[in-house]
């Protein structure tokens, strides 16, 4: 195989490949994902997410797409003796731009001023091993990639990426979206094993930080899902990804698209494992305390193309365990850690060490793990295998099994009543609205900040990120007055969240800040005479010491847990649920919203 080093090029190794696929053309810059040229491979910057209305420091970091003139498909073996074999070498200071002590107490501050006061489940937080390669920086990027190619394992994607400006080299282990055959798939991976940390797998995969991180993140990639996909995600796994210095568990989600792949890019912007959830308000906490551009990490290298038939098709990695190297030597490997309420800041500390060890190990500023310390595969041992099932057992089948028939949900009562969902920053409300036309009703979602629902049968006030007290949030200043709305005409509404918290809190009922946030818990509650077993995600909560509250909108009937939250209510055409019933981890979600539905509609389903 011959590359000229002089003009832009991408390598290509797909999982277990026996062939490296080398594409050639010239490279320009655009300026937002709609300008990307098919077919093309495009290498996506984080800042791009501002296209979805999200904030982003703007370190000027270009959207750069190598038009395909020609592709090629290469044996592994050619490829491997074509690329150099030599060591990389840097010259100066190498090392974490932000130090272990500071990463530390950034973890801390987030744990506390973020989850800690209901900002959302969990937030990524990057930092960058800097350095100044001496020599050929595209030289220099292809011997990390020949060691990438034979001592990592399990990544999605291998490659490198020239673009004449910079050359991007990485192991993957992460497929954001594809597209091919009308078929949409993420692949949401979370929980880390550190290879030779002293703690068995079997140990990992029980612990319930782990367990519940990546949960957080299906739900999370579930709401992209429910916009992308035209019937919502299916969930299939959960498997074992092994690589040389780390262990993952995830997730495929599928569903059937017919969206330009340009607009699926731009509608899952970014994934949550290198974002956080809510992905909106994870935008403002990663600008607030990152301070500074994240240039490619968490961004994607995009490859859009047509089948045989004509059809596009798109194939994105998200852009982690890589190396970017400039045209002038610099060198950057930016890794991340995702923080939830179990988090530790030495473990986090640790995590993003592990994640930097597999791209430092290529490029030779760290010691490669010699082949005999690698462990053996145990994706298929039994205990893994059961372990991994049982994270199954109680989540919720709408969204695990197949599809049953269009109307097998319906419910004749529900059947074509209209429903506005209000959303409050919170796209859980795009997997809600796929379980209501599942129960046969129309649904519409609209923003807090234009909320609509003219001759509505129902309004449901969503969920969102943020403190229901806040009097001076304009968002929570607008969700009362359309809570309050629907309660003074005596027309149906349900709150679900944040909804739940702001109807409570207009009848009456106290607001608690727990001290442990129920961020991804699931509990089994009571929810008035029948048990259910369903998901939160919250920081606040209502609190009553009676189970019945009379209220200027009629009784109200509450169900409370021991320690007095209201977990539910309802009252005359109104009802409210702290948990998340459309979440992956309620597992009688949909029987309770079906509850919940026909009680806030009997005054219409009996007129």
């Amino acid at each position: 195989m011959q590359l000229d080093q002089h003009s832009p090029f991408a390598l290509v190794r797909r999982e277990g490949a026996d062939h490296v696929d080398v594409y050639t053309g010239p490279v320009r810059t655009v300026a937002t994902l709609a300008e990307i040229p098919v077919p093309a491979l495009a290498v996506v910057p984080y800042r791009q997410v501002v296209e979805r209305g999200f904030e982003a420091v703007d370190d000027g970091v270009p959207l750069e797409c190598l038009s395909i003139e020609t592709h090629r498909r290469v044996p592994l073996a050619e490829v491997l003796a074509a690329l150099p074999d030599a060591p990389v070498r840097t010259v100066g200071e190498a090392g974490f731009d932000v130090g272990d002590d500071e990463y530390a107490a950034t973890v801390s501050q987030v744990l506390s001023d973020e989850i800690g006061r209901g900002e959302g489940a969990n937030f990524v937080i990057h930092r960058a091993f800097t350095a100044q390669v001496d020599g050929p920086p595209v030289a220099a990027a292809l011997a990390a990639y020949r060691r990438l190619l034979l001592d990592e394992r399990g990544a999605y994607w291998t490659f490198v990426v020239h673009t004449g400006a910079r050359a991007i080299v990485g192991a993957s282990p992460e497929r954001h979206v594809s597209v091919e055959d009308g078929l949409v798939m993420m692949n949401p991976i979370s929980g880390t094993h550190r290879t030779g940390s002293g703690v068995d797998l079997l140990e990992f995969l029980a612990d319930p930080k782990e367990v519940e991180e990546l949960y957080m993140v299906l739900d999370e990639e579930l709401k992209m899902m429910a916009t992308v996909a035209e019937t919502g995600g299916q969930v299939v796994g959960p498997y074992l990804k092994e690589m040389a210095h780390l262990t993952h568990t995830e997730y495929l989600l599928a569903g059937r698209c017919t969206r330009d792949v340009r607009d699926v890019l731009r509608e899952t912007m970014f994934a949550p494992t290198v974002t956080g959830s809510p992905i909106e308000n994870a935008c403002r906490v990663i600008a607030r305390h990152e301070g500074r551009g994240r240039r490619y990490y968490g961004g994607v290298v995009a490859l859009l193309g047509h089948d045989a038939d004509g059809r596009q098709t798109l194939d994105a990695p998200i852009l982690i365990r890589s190396a970017e190297i400039t045209a002038s030597g610099s060198l950057r490997v930016p890794v991340g850690a995702t923080l939830v309420r179990h988090s530790t800041t030495a473990g986090e500390v640790a995590e993003t060490h592990a994640k930097a060890a597999g791209i430092l190990s290529a490029l030779g500023l760290v010691p490669a793990r010699p082949p005999a310390d690698r462990p053996v595969s145990r994706a298929a041992d039994a205990e893994v295998l059961s372990l991994l099932s049982a994270r199954n057992d109680h989540l919720a089948r709408f969204w695990l099994d197949e599809r049953p028939e269009p109307d097998a949900l319906v419910v004749p009562a529900l059947a074509g009543r209209r429903v506005v969902v209000v959303d409050a920053e919170d796209t859980f409300t795009g997997m809600l609205a796929h379980q209501l036309r599942a129960l046969g009703l129309r649904v519409s979602v609209v923003p807090w900040t234009a909320p609509a629902w003219g001759d509505a049968d129902l309004v449901i006030a969503g969920p969102g990120p943020g403190d229901p007290g806040d009097l001076a949030s304009p968002k929570m200043a607008a969700m009362r007055s359309v809570v309050t709305a629907r309660l003074v005409d005596g027309r149906p509404l349900l709150g679900v969240c944040l909804g739940h918290q702001i109807l409570s809190s207009l009848l009456g009922l106290g607001m608690h800040r727990r001290r442990a946030p129920y961020q991804g818990v699931q509990k089994v509650v009571d929810l008035f005479g029948e048990p259910r077993r369903v998901g939160f995600y919250s920081t606040f909560t209502p609190t009553a010491t009676s189970s019945v509250l009379s209220s200027p909108y009629g009784p109200v009937e509450l169900a409370r847990a021991d320690d007095d939250s209201v977990h539910a209510l309802r009252g005359p055409a109104f009802a409210g649920v702290q948990f998340h019933p459309e979440s992956v981890l309620s597992e009688d979600g949909l029987a309770a919203l079906t509850d919940l539905l026909l009680h806030a509609l009997v005054p219409v389903v009996s007129a």
